[in-house]
This record gives structure tokens, sequence and C-alpha cells, in this order.
């Protein structure tokens, strides 16, 4: 069984961490969200984009990064960046990974980038596209670690047979 968990740093959008809370029970991840965050986790923007999976979430907040460290020292952390030189579908993740994305407005910080950079991961896009939505990153770095992984806890068959 792959324990994907989903780490947000300072996100700032509540709309995004619902939508980001939606894609985690989908997958049966962890979300992980590291503080100070841009809306109280009350905001009903963030529970309306997360509809009503977002009290059965399995959801975990952190006063900054090194307590989010402390309390989870196992795990292959992965980072995502527009700056790293790795696509992400030629990474290989571990089985109890962490996928780390900075705030919409600028990221993760260059000094984790250098510190990780065997550790970080880009979504290849268009040149004249400065960024993807971090909801939609989140969803495309958690489908490629569960491919990668043959979808094991996945539901795999249609509902409607043909």
């Amino acid at each position: 069984m792959v324990k994907l968990n989903i780490v947000l740093l300072e996100p700032e959008i509540p709309q995004n961490t619902g939508n980001i809370g939606r894609t985690c029970k989908a997958m049966g991840a962890w979300l992980h969200l590291i503080e100070p965050l841009g809306f109280s986790i009350k905001d009903k923007y963030l529970k309306r984009a997360g509809l009503d999976y977002w009290k059965e979430l399995n959801v975990k907040v952190y006063g900054d990064y090194t307590d989010f460290l402390i309390k989870n020292p196992q795990g292959q952390k992965v980072f995502l960046s527009k700056k790293a030189t790795k696509q992400c579908d030629r990474f290989c993740y571990s089985d109890n990974v962490y996928l780390i994305f900075g705030k919409e407005s600028v990221g993760l910080p260059e000094k984790m980038l250098q510190k990780n950079k065997d550790s970080c991961v880009r979504v290849p896009m268009s040149a004249c596209s400065r960024s993807l939505n971090l909801a939609n990153t989140v969803a495309i770095l958690s489908y490629e670690v569960m491919r990668q992984h043959s979808f094991v806890g996945l539901k795999t068959e249609r509902e409607i047979k043909f």
C-alpha cells in the first residue's frame, strides 16, 4: 500500500486547499498544512471546494516546516518546483512519499530547493506559461505517484459494465 502525503507550505488560497483536500480523499492521502495559512481551516470557501469530503479528510497542521520535519522523520521528501531539472514522470517515488508544494504566489523557498536539489521535480509545461494552478499540480503529481505503484489501493474497475 502506498502512503501518499501532500504537504502544502504556507498555502494562501482556500479554494485550492479545499480542492487539494478532495484529491487527497480520492487518493487515500494525508494532507499536511504548514503555517502560516492564508485562511482559516473553517473558511467557507475551503469547505465549499472540498465539498463534504473535508470532514472525512486526514489532515494535520504544523506551526512551521521544522515542526513538520520533526514529526515526520521517515519517508521520501519530494519538492515540486518549476526550477527543478527532473521531470515528475522520470523520478522514482517510494511507497512512503511526501510531495511538498510551496505557496501559490512564490513556490518553495530557494534555500529549501538548493538543499534538496536531488529530490526536486517539475511538471513539463509550455515555455510561455509561468505556472500551473497548485491544485492541478497536486493532482498531476499524486496520480503519477499512484501510477508508478500500479494504483494500488485505488478503485480501477468501472462501475458500469458495457
